[in-house]
């Protein structure tokens, strides 16, 4: 694929390629850490039993309907 381009170019490219990965990979991360702020301070067991309240009481609204 890339016998018909100078090796300079070829050099170039690679170069390039790898900053756009690297910043693809850091962009990544950055949504990630988002993702998972505060995430120590939650609590997953009253956050579940919460979520499965609203949904019994959807459940229980669309029965009576």
């Amino acid at each position: 694929m890339l016998k018909g381009i100078p090796e300079e170019i070829q050099l170039i490219i690679s170069v390039v390629l790898i900053g756009i990965l690297f910043f693809v990979v850091v962009a990544n991360n950055r949504r990630n850490k988002n993702k998972r702020y505060h995430r120590k301070s939650r609590n997953f067991r009253e956050n579940f039993y919460e979520k499965r309240k609203e949904k019994q009481r959807e459940k229980d609204k669309e029965q009576d309907d």
